[in-house]
Parts: structure tokens; sequence; C-alpha cells
């Protein structure tokens, strides 16, 4: 069992900056890809960005050049840096992690590809 920890959301202004931390507890993600969700009030959960194993990254093309996924080379950290935020960004972001599997490109933006999740944290933004 892997406990997913998130931190780092909170109220911002449109245009601001944020940056989510997720860790999972007593381990490293060396054998995990991770990924970042969000779901906002009466929406779906939607694919946000992914890190895989091998450090490659995926993104959603509405975050896409604003938001960035990064793991700490000591693996025990993937960290969502969020810049230029704006009101549509507000969302529970959830930080998720599969381990080490054969997993295509693709895979990475499905939910059901996510073995584990977090509680979740909010990110508020105000125009």
């Amino acid at each position: 069992q892997v406990l997913l920890v998130e931190s780092g959301g909170g109220l911002v202004q449109a245009g601001d900056s944020l940056r989510l931390s997720c860790a999972a507890s007593g381990r490293t993600f060396t054998n995990y890809g991770v990924a970042w969700f969000r779901q906002a009030p009466e929406k779906e959960r939607e694919f946000v960005a992914a890190i895989s194993r091998s450090a490659i990254t995926y993104y959603a093309d509405s975050v896409k050049g604003r938001f960035t996924i990064s793991r700490d080379t000591a693996k025990i950290t993937v960290t969502l840096q969020m810049n230029s935020l704006k009101p549509e960004d507000t969302a529970t972001y959830y930080c998720a992690a599969v381990e080490w599997a054969n997993l295509s490109g693709s895979d990475y933006y499905r939910i059901q590809t996510y073995d584990y999740w977090g509680q979740g944290t909010q990110v508020t933004v105000s125009s």
C-alpha cells in the first residue's frame, strides 16, 4: 500500500503561482509513474500532468506552457509548479501513482491507470 500526501494548495489571484508537492509515505518514487489530476465542483476528474519512471512528462493541453511537473533527484517528491494561474484552474488537485508497468504514453492520461491516490489539496484562483 502506498500512501500519497499532497501539500501546497491555497487561495491565490489570477496570474499568481503555486507549487504543489506529492510525497509517498515511507518510500521513494523510483519505480512509479506519478500524475496530477484535478476535479472542480460538479465536474469529472481530469488529467493535468504526469511524469514517468524515466522522467518523460505529459501535460493536458489546458496547462501546457504554464505548469511543470518534476521529480527531485532522490525521487522522494513530485512537484507541480503552476504559473499564470487562471480561475478555471480552481479545483481539488490529486496526486496519483502507478507502480512500474509497461505503459504507453496514452496510459498516463487515464484515471484507470493509477493504483494509488492522495486525499487532494484545494487550489482556488480568484479573478
